[in-house]
């Protein structure tokens, strides 16, 4: 059995709408799909183009999942592929370029797209920095505050500063850029900001990447920045059992209490949206050019 839904131009089968993928929170794979064909308007504008990371879960949240990058000989021909360099070869990632591709991919038991921080057509361009702030214990409070830490930083660099709660444990400040430097200088930039950052409070960041040398200090993360690595999408839902999403929210809610990585699920998000609209929107027209 399954339900078609009118997406545009496409009608999209879901199979098996009733399976349940999050149990705690009651959530089928026809309500993950009501989910993106309801966030899509705000979601595409930071995904388009950009080659996707899948991850699925077939029996729900509760069993085993998987990393999906090459596109499986079963997708349809109208979703976009963009055919890449990988160590050894090649690989054909999917790309979300409308409403029905991130609807679909939802019936494929895909929760949470990941996707490149560079666009297919100039892959080794980064068009967007990440700092993620993952925290490895202590509260959301010392989060927040590297965040807004960061935001001063890189303002003060010349580059326009977003955040976004990533629906998981931490927060990413995220500054779009014009294309043109390499991955490699992104990365340095970032990796010598977060250096300054760890210098000056060590007791609360680190830089190390193994989890059990970090103690309870915020990883400053600047790893995303190379090729072929990735991050949650925007409005993306996060594979926990209150199914949080992803969220973007405005600079001043990082001085909010309330604020929590996952404050936002698939439930709330809609209303969300309503209230305060897209807090990113327009950030393509800020992207600056990385400084020197």
């Amino acid at each position: 059995m399954a339900e078609e839904l009118k997406i545009g131009r496409r009608a999209v089968a879901i199979s098996h709408p009733d399976k349940v993928l999050f149990r705690r929170a009651r959530l089928t794979k026809l309500d993950l799909a009501r989910h993106y064909e309801r966030v899509a308007a705000v979601m595409l504008p930071y995904v388009s183009g950009h080659p996707l990371a899948l991850q699925g879960f077939p029996g729900g949240i509760e069993a085993p999942g998987f990393f999906m990058k090459a596109v499986p000989p079963h997708f349809p021909d109208w979703i976009a592929r963009a055919t890449l360099a990988k160590r050894g070869g090649t690989v054909t990632h999917a790309l979300a370029e409308n409403a029905a591709t991130l609807v679909y991919l939802a019936g494929q038991n895909v929760i949470t797209p990941h996707l490149w921080l560079s666009r297919a057509d100039r892959p080794r361009d980064p068009d967007r920095l990440i700092l993620d702030f993952d925290p490895s214990g202590g509260g959301f409070a010392d989060v927040r505050t590297a965040a807004r830490e960061a935001g001063a930083r890189l303002r003060d660099a010349g580059l326009a500063t977003y955040a976004m709660i990533t629906g998981s444990r931490g927060i990413h400040v995220v500054c779009p850029l014009r294309r043109g430097p390499s991955f490699k200088r992104v990365h340095t930039f970032a990796r010598r900001i977060a250096e300054e950052m760890v210098r000056e409070d060590p007791r609360r960041l680190t830089l190390e990447w193994k989890k059990t040398d970090r103690g309870r200090k915020i990883y400053v993360d600047v790893n995303r920045n190379n090729y072929a690595q990735h991050a949650v999408a925007p409005y993306g839902v996060r594979p926990e059992d209150r199914a949080p999403v992803a969220t973007p929210v405005h600079w001043d809610e990082l001085s909010d209490s309330r604020l929590k990585p996952d404050r936002w699920t698939v439930k709330t998000i809609g209303a969300r949206i309503e209230a305060e609209g897209d807090p990113w929107k327009g950030m393509a027209r800020r992207a600056r050019r990385l400084p020197a």
